[in-house]
């Protein structure tokens, strides 16, 4: 059975994790596998004005804490929002420097149909860097023109609080409309009925070593 110990997940953004499988995550966390967290940006040119340029930082450290996760295992890159495309190349050492590190069994990366320029340049220099792990694609609809997830975690009402309290710490974007709780939880289940249980998160699936 495919049953990883080792996971990674890649956020182009902080919160891109949380939003994508928080609830898995939390999950994870709670059934004592490692879980490791590596953020590309900060993204502080799209901070409201007068925020200090830490504050992602903080409140993805306050995020990941709610989900369960360990504070060691989350790792920052200063990549410049909406830039990655020019530092492709250093991204892909940056990942292949990761893989060596953590030795992953599976990996969680932005869908193939995300149309944001930094998920793409994560999502296809992760399927280059991660060659021998399992890689599943998260869901962000807002991104989206299409999903097509082949995988659902079952995921129970414990899970998904965590993940609503996980997104919550992003005071700074809260006027996201997809930061509302009434979301998060629709979408959940809305997985959750696809896969016949009361919650779920949907993957697309790129690859499984099992």
């Amino acid at each position: 059975m495919f049953d990883p110990k080792k996971i990674l997940i890649l956020a182009p953004h902080t919160d891109d994790g949380e939003l994508g499988c928080g609830a898995s995550i939390a999950k994870f966390c709670s059934e004592g596998r490692e879980v490791h967290y590596a953020a590309f940006s900060s993204c502080q040119k799209s901070l409201p004005a007068g925020l200090a340029p830490d504050t992602l930082e903080r409140e993805c450290k306050s995020a990941i804490k709610e989900l369960g996760m360990d504070a060691g295992k989350l790792m920052f890159y200063n990549f410049e929002v909406r830039e990655f495309s020019q530092k492709r190349q250093e991204i892909l050492e940056e990942l292949v420097s990761l893989n060596k590190y953590i030795q992953p069994d599976l990996i969680f990366i932005p869908s193939s149909s995300d149309i944001h320029q930094d998920h793409q340049v994560i999502h296809n220099e992760a399927l280059r860097a991660f060659k021998n792990s399992s890689v599943l694609g998260y869901d962000l609809p807002w991104n989206q023109n299409r999903f097509s997830p082949a995988l659902f975690i079952k995921l129970s009402a414990p899970d998904i609080e965590k993940k609503v309290k996980a997104i919550k710490a992003y005071q700074s974007q809260s006027h996201r409309n997809y930061m509302q709780e009434e979301f998060i939880r629709s979408l959940a289940r809305v997985r959750g009925v696809q896969s016949n249980n009361e919650f779920a998160e949907a993957f697309e699936v790129y690859k499984i070593i099992s």
